[in-house]
């Protein structure tokens, strides 16, 4: 407790939320009682109130720590303690390496010896601090007696140690949350998040959407396989070069986001469709001074993000569509039409197509002045 009022005064915090995970638990609890003025909220997550070493006899307990002592880092198992990421070899080799500089065998098992004599079971009514209780459900890693002796005779789980605590924190509120780790920050932390961030604001952020309204680009060089067969490797290579450069100056000027580059082609997405066209009109007129023609189409439509990344129907629409343009033309769906209306952005019909593997027809519609 003294560190913890330490580093508050340091940074000058009158009062703070604290959150004690694991063995911090007993001693955020404390604090909350001892420190009323200074405690905002306490957030205890995957703690408890008593070590369930209390319930060995002290043959057992000197046994355990011995064993400890002896095969320090491996007698901390990852699969139970995180599940999740305990099949993942280098994630093993990363909870070694961190167990082993985090302490030596002997000062393991003084730390251990010291925490299984933890109890502040008599503090818990005198806690005034509002107060979150957060376990995981299927997580198998409590501090019943149990995990110290790993085997599965006592009954001391990490939902009944939950259900103790807010039992007997007036007020405190009971929350389970999906996954097995014990871990904070393994397999899904992002429910944890959430119920920290409520308690705590009174708001969730929302997720991440998954799927957005975007403007689709594909670009593609006309009679590029040729070109490269008369000017060769190197000079088609410097060619491609610039072309490159040329594109993404104006993917920047038009706030078009990459996606990727497809042959010699590229891949965007705008937030808008009017920036779409006059984007793709912008590189079809600049290209023609490197001597090269694009086609080009564009769609708007939902698409997913998979790893911050696009994909998803709308961008085989706008693949498609830029197929079936000529040289130095920008195709559009009917959508982007549709949704530039009002723009000074003028269309030539171009006819009803079939786009190959998607179904009905699509009307397209050529730029004729932006």
């Amino acid at each position: 407790m003294d560190d913890v009022r330490a580093v508050m005064d340091a940074v000058g915090s009158e009062r703070a939320a604290l959150m004690g995970v694991s063995e911090g638990g007993p001693m955020c609890a404390l604090f909350a009682a001892t420190y009323p003025e200074r405690t905002a909220a306490l957030i205890l997550y995957g703690t408890f109130a008593r070590a369930g070493a209390a319930l060995l006899s002290q043959d057992e307990l000197d046994s355990r720590l011995q064993e400890l002592e002896q095969d320090w880092p491996d007698a901390i198992d990852p699969s139970v303690a995180v599940p999740s990421m305990a099949g993942d070899e280098s994630f093993r080799e990363r909870w070694r390496t961190h167990l082993r500089h985090a302490a030596s065998p002997g000062a393991a098992l003084a730390l251990l010896r010291m925490n299984s004599q933890i109890d502040v079971r008599h503090v818990l009514p005198t806690i005034g601090a509002p107060t979150l209780v957060l376990y995981r459900r299927d997580a198998r890693f409590g501090h019943g007696a149990a995990a110290w002796r790993q085997a599965g005779e006592d009954p001391s789980t990490p939902r009944e140690e939950a259900e103790y605590l807010a039992k007997h924190i007036p007020g405190a509120q009971l929350v389970k949350l999906p996954g097995a780790d014990h871990i904070p920050w393994a397999g899904e932390p992002d429910p944890l998040l959430g119920e920290v961030e409520e308690f705590l604001t009174g708001v969730r952020t929302p997720p991440e959407p998954d799927r957005v309204l975007a403007t689709i680009l594909f670009t593609d060089i006309v009679g590029s396989t040729a070109l490269a067969a008369r000017l060769g490797d190197r000079a088609w290579g410097d060619l491609l070069e610039r072309h490159h450069a040329l594109v993404r100056r104006h993917l920047e000027r038009f706030r078009g986001q990459e996606v990727g580059t497809a042959g010699d082609g590229f891949v965007a997405s705008f937030d808008g469709p009017v920036r779409g066209i006059r984007c793709a009109a912008a590189i079809a007129e600049s290209v023609s001074a490197l001597g090269l023609s694009i086609r080009a189409g564009l769609h708007t439509g939902e698409a997913e993000l998979v790893d911050g990344k696009l994909t998803g129907i709308a961008m085989h629409i706008a693949a498609r569509i830029a197929a079936l343009a000529e040289a130095d033309e920008v195709l559009v769906s009917s959508t982007v039409k549709d949704l530039v209306i009002g723009s000074r952005v003028t269309f030539v019909a171009r006819g009803t197509y079939e786009l190959k593997g998607l179904p009905g027809k699509w009307g397209l519609f050529a730029i004729d002045a932006v």
